[in-house]
Order: C-alpha cells, then sequence, then structure tokens
C-alpha cells in the first residue's frame, strides 16, 4: 500500500518535510508513501529503507530542552514537535517513557566504572523499550483509521502494542513464532490481542505479517518496515539527554554520554537511539555525539559480521540465542543500525549467551535493575567491550535495558538458582543459616 494508494485521511505533522530513501537518497513528500521506497520493493534486507526528515528550524521555535524538561508530562509526548504525529492528543492515553536514568552506586563500585548509568526502559507500560514504537504505531493507524494494527514480533513489540492498543481501543493481530516464551504470548492475550502462533522463525512471522497487511489492509507495525517506529524509539536519546544533565548539574539542559550501550537484533532500537542523538546535535542542544556501541550474541551475529566485514547488508545466520528478543537470522533494519555504530565510532561487540545470561545477576543484586537476557546483553557487551579497550572506566556510560526479566523467568531462575525448601520450624531454618547462605 506505498504511493497514492496511502490513505487520505492520514494527518501528518507540520514539522515532518519528508521521508527520505536511504538507499537511493530521493525525498518523497509526507503523505505520499508509506513504509519502504519503490527503489527497493523486496521484504528482505535489501528495504528502500526510510528515514523521517524534520524541519529544525520550525522545531526549534516551537520548542526547546527547558520546555522539555518543565513539561508536567514526562511521557514521550512532550516531544511530539520531534514526532510524526500531528499533536500529542494522538497517542494512546497510556504514558509511555519517562523511565528512570539510574546511577547503580553499587555496581559502579563493584565495576570501577565512575560514571556509568542504566536506563531501565523495564518500566514502561508493558515493561519493555517498545512502548515507544508502539504508541506511534496506534496513533499513526488511528490518523489513518486502519482497522487493525498488526506486527511481528518474538514477543516484546508484541506485548507493547497490545498494551497500547488496548488503552486506544484499537484492534490488533500479532504474528509471532511459535518458540515465543508463554510469559510474553499472556501478555498479549490479556490485551486481547488475536496471536497467530506461526510454525516457523521471526522471520518466517515477519514475512507473513507483511504480507496479511498488504492483503487486508491493515496497519503494520513490523520493526524495520515501517520508518515511523524509528520515531518513537528516538525519544530514549532525548530522555537520556535530559536527565544526565539534571542529574550531573550540568551547565546546559541536555548533555550527551561518552558511549551508549544497547543490545541488537533487527537493528530498530539502536537506529533509533542514533536518530534521537542527530536531532539534538542538528538542533545545537548537545555538544557531541556519543559512541554507539551495538551488542549481539554468538548464536545472533548477522549485524556483528556485516559491521566487521564492511557489508551494507548483513548475510543471514541460523539464530539460536536464548536473549529472544534479539534472535533474528535477517535484520530487518541494517541500514540504519550499521550507521548508528560506523557513523559515531562506536562498534558492534560479541558476548557469548553464558555472559549474557550471567550479566542479569549484577545488574539486578548491584543495580536493582531486573532485565531480561537481551536487556542484560548490553551490560555484558560493556564489560566484553571494557576488556577490548574499547572504553575507559573513567567515561561517562549508559546502558539500556530494554526489558523487564519478568518477559522470562525460566532464564532468570537458571542463574539465579532455586529456593530452600524446608519444614515450617526454626530449627529448619538454623540448618539453612548453617549451610553459610546468609554469609555468601
Amino acid at each position: 500500500m506505498n504511493g497514492k494508494s496511502v490513505r487520505a485521511q492520514t494527518i501528518e505533522s507540520p514539522f515532518v518535510k519528508a521521508l527520505r530513501c536511504l538507499r537511493c537518497g530521493k525525498e518523497h513528500a509526507p503523505g505520499t508513501i508509506e513504509y519502504v521506497c519503490p527503489c527497493r520493493p523486496n521484504r528482505g534486507s535489501d528495504l528502500g529503507t526510510l528515514d523521517v526528515v524534520y524541519d529544525y528550524t520550525a522545531v526549534a521555535q516551537a520548542i526547546s530542552p527547558e520546555m522539555m524538561r518543565l513539561d508536567a508530562d514526562t511521557s514521550i509526548g512532550r516531544f511530539w514537535p520531534l514526532l510524526p504525529i500531528a499533536d500529542r492528543k494522538r497517542l494512546p492515553p497510556l504514558p509511555v517513557g519517562g523511565t528512570p536514568l539510574l546511577s547503580a552506586p553499587r555496581l559502579r563500585q563493584e565495576t570501577g566504572f565512575s560514571n556509568l548509568w542504566i536506563k531501565d526502559d523495564g518500566r514502561n507500560p508493558s515493561a519493555s523499550f517498545k512502548d515507544r514504537a508502539s504508541a506511534i504505531a496506534v496513533a499513526r493507524a488511528q490518523m489513518e483509521s486502519r482497522p487493525i494494527v498488526a506486527t511481528a514480533s518474538t514477543g516484546n513489540a508484541a506485548a507493547a502494542l497490545a498494551a497500547l492498543a488496548a488503552a486506544a481501543g484499537q484492534r490488533t493481530v500479532i504474528f509471532v513464532p511459535k518458540s515465543a516464551p508463554p510469559a510474553k504470548v499472556a501478555q498479549l492475550l490479556v490485551y486481547g490481542s488475536i496471536v497467530l502462533a506461526v510454525n516457523g522463525s521471526y522471520d518466517a512471522a515477519f514475512d507473513l505479517c507483511t504480507e496479511a497487511c498488504l492483503e487486508f489492509g491493515w496497519y503494520n507495525r513490523s520493526t524495520g518496515y515501517n520508518p515511523y517506529m524509528t520515531e518513537g524509539k528516538k525519544t530514549v536519546s532525548y530522555e537520556i539527554a535530559l536527565q544526565l544533565a539534571e542529574r550531573t548539574e550540568a551547565k546546559a539542559p541536555m548533555k550527551a554520554p561518552d558511549a551508549v550501550f544497547v543490545s541488537v537484533g533487527d537493528g530498530c532500537i539502536i537506529g533509533g537511539v542514533h536518530k534521537g542523538f542527530k536531532d539534538l546535535l542538528t538542533l545545537g542542544w548537545i555538544e557531541r555525539m556519543p559512541r554507539i556501541y551495538g551488542v549481539q550474541s554468538t548464536r545472533s551475529p548477522a549485524l556483528y559480521n556485516a559491521w566487521r566485514s564492511g557489508a551494507e547488508i548483513p548475510e543471514p545466520v541460523h539464530a539460536t540465542t536464548r536473549a529472544d528478543s534479539i534472535s533474528v537470522d535477517a535484520p530487518r533494519d541494517p541500514i540504519k543500525a550499521l550507521n548508528a555504530v560506523r557513523q559515531t565510532g562506536g562498534a558492534f561487540v560479541l558476548v557469548e549467551d553464558e555472559a549474557i545470561l550471567q550479566a542479569i545477576l549484577p545488574l539486578a543484586r548491584l543495580g536493582a535493575v531486573f532485565a531480561e537476557p537481551a536487556g542484560a546483553a548490553a551490560y555484558a557487551g560493556l564489560l566484553q567491550a571494557c576488556h577490548d579497550g574499547l572504553v575507559h572506566k573513567d567515561e561517562t556510560i549508559v546502558v539500556i535495558n530494554t526489558g523487564s526479566g519478568l518477559k522470562d523467568v525460566r532464564a532468570a531462575m537458571e542463574v539465579a538458582g532455586a529456593a530452600y525448601e524446608i519444614e515450617p520450624s526454626l530449627i529448619a531454618v538454623r540448618k539453612v543459616l548453617e549451610e553459610g547462605v546468609l554469609a555468601a
């Protein structure tokens, strides 16, 4: 449903100038194209990826960092001139964003990172970072009067969409791989989504969702295919810059860290992080770009491989990582992901699944952040990057946790161990204490 078939009733943002293809460079007027540039009409990772272009002069006249900081609305709604919506009232009535930036002093002491911060996006309404994009998806679907919003997801994007859609009274159809964790599928069903468990991989679910949206006229929220999803995800960078300035008593109202670590599957989140800081730099609200580090599992290394080889399009892999949220054979947003690393002087970092699972414990026990494996991967990547000499311990570093550990309790129990089963007596309690439990 590209080109002239885009629904005429779409009400575009007054600040959006165009959608630019990152492959051919052509700019399309708002409302004349929907998902991908016709220069690359296929559904694979060679898509004609679009980037939303803003009138930054007009944005700067409408909003300022100080206005953002003082806004009583701490959700992503306060950034609406930098979002592809007509006004903040278009967003679903469920606040998204405003998640904490934690200093985690005990984690700093243990690791020696003197300026380490954890951005805990597991505190969003559906307990994941993906709420940021889903809020935009629901808003745009309702702007276009679409009957259904659909997405393909390993779980988090789907749960986010289901929650935001429920708040707005929007119907949803969700395609998930049959292997999606039960806790994530339960969220979808409880929120009232129609869930289609595809007997295949995430990539198979993605392709089927794309076909169904084209066939039935549904709004497609799928990451890497819908360019507006990046715009929701970039809001995390605005928050980091505002919060870091406030927490460090910086002279300016916004401050960029030296480095940001984020786990990577399809590449849309890291692309959003990059777009957000690019917006701020273009507006003159930060002085420099942070280095951006994407973290992948050795069992799902498509973007890492492309980065190392200098390729523009990743070769598909057979992903088997336990971190299901970043388990992707063929990344759907590779251009933005690779640009995020290459254009900021960052790197892709590869970590073993065992390191990802073990990273869950220090984040929780020293930082009070309960992360699912994909969220913990970012912290595991920081430790690996330090080992490789990519970062220094006196730098200002932000690690983004993209999802709550409640999303994958089985993984958490695997590394945390089991409860002690005892009889209801003090003798039994003393026996456990004699084993040195408290000393440990």
